[in-house]
């Protein structure tokens, strides 16, 4: 009957079963409800009872205050367990990086980095770890970069560099330049990801080695390395691109994928050529020709696609040619009927 009292449509009941709480831990949820409470008397005695509860009794209420803190008046129940955070125990805040709760979660990590309670090395491999959230890789791997020192630079940065997170792994890359150790850079210009592939270059660069000729060098032989085509239309010229379109019908299909990247990235696109490879076996390989052909949607003829729309097809083919269908048709629409 109390917590029904505490959700009372009438302020006046709620703040009469507000007395009955502090001799029941069990209703402190519905406590901190009423710390952002419309009425503002109901508000001023749920706040006092709030912060006579000690400190230590706080963290386990942390997902419902962050939650409540999203409210106009929900702050301050928010500052007073930061501050309990802050000022409190390391293990409190330790014990919360584990919560089922994902802002609790980035909570706990951005107070403990405040704070300084985890090392460099332990920072790295959180980034490296948490697949599921971006913030929290973010978070780790900048504190675990700023904090390194020069006996803790294997540590950081080897889980930082062999992460599946693309974000990481650029994290890591950057960081080698801080390190002295920019030639180890080389080893990620072909990564499957451009960011990566973007801050290799940058690295390389200031410690005065020219990306364009280890591209060409790769590209010569990228069965082992598939992303350097895309790598070296990011940075090529176009000179580069007869280098490029030789690469089109390469046997590994990754290959083909970035050179089709590759191709884009150096604006060297030619649809005549390029539009026999929407037959291509691979999925990914259509994928990337697709989205290289949609510009040039309408110089492709309707009849071309239509017919590879046809349920004998394969399904990646079908929906290829149906979105270039799509985009063929808006073009036409768009020189027929000008805006104005």
């Amino acid at each position: 009957m109390l917590a029904v009292a505490l959700c009372h449509p009438d302020g006046r009941i709620r703040e009469a079963a507000l007395e009955w709480v502090a001799r029941s831990p069990a209703l402190r949820p519905l406590l901190i409800v009423r710390c952002a409470d419309w009425a503002g008397p109901v508000r001023d005695r749920a706040r006092a009872l709030f912060s006579e509860i000690p400190d230590p009794e706080l963290p386990p209420l942390t997902a419902l205050v962050l939650r409540l803190s999203r409210r106009e008046q929900g702050g301050f129940a928010h500052e007073r367990l930061e501050h309990a955070l802050r000022e409190g125990p390391a293990e409190d805040v330790v014990a919360l990086l584990t919560s089922d709760d994902r802002a609790t979660r980035r909570f706990a990590y951005r107070v403990s980095v405040d704070r300084g309670l985890l090392a460099p090395a332990t920072l790295a491999r959180t980034a490296a770890a948490a697949s599921d959230d971006v913030r929290i890789q973010t978070l780790c791997a900048e504190a675990a970069i700023a904090g390194m020192r020069d006996e803790a630079y294997d540590g950081v940065l080897g889980p930082l560099l062999s992460a599946r997170s693309p974000q990481v792994r650029s994290a890591g890359v950057t960081a080698l330049r801080r390190a002295g150790r920019q030639g180890e850079a080389a080893a990620f210009l072909a990564d499957r990801s451009g960011l990566v592939r973007a801050c290799a270059r940058y690295v390389l660069r200031h410690g005065g080695i020219d990306p364009l000729p280890l591209y060409r060098s790769m590209c010569a032989d990228p069965a082992t390395c598939p992303a350097a085509p895309a790598g070296l239309g990011e940075c090529g010229t176009r000179e580069d691109a007869p280098a490029l379109w030789s690469l089109v019908t390469h046997p590994v299909p990754a290959v083909r994928v970035h050179t089709v990247a590759g191709l884009r990235a150096l604006d060297a696109v030619r649809h005549e050529q390029l539009r026999p490879l929407l037959d291509d076996p691979s999925p990914a390989v259509v994928r990337a020709v697709t989205q290289a052909l949609l510009p040039d949607a309408d110089r492709i003829p309707h009849e071309w696609l239509l017919v590879r729309t046809g349920a004998d097809r394969p399904r990646a083919l079908r929906v290829a040619a149906e979105r270039l269908l799509r985009a063929h048709v808006r073009a036409t629409v768009r020189q027929r009927c000008p805006a104005g």
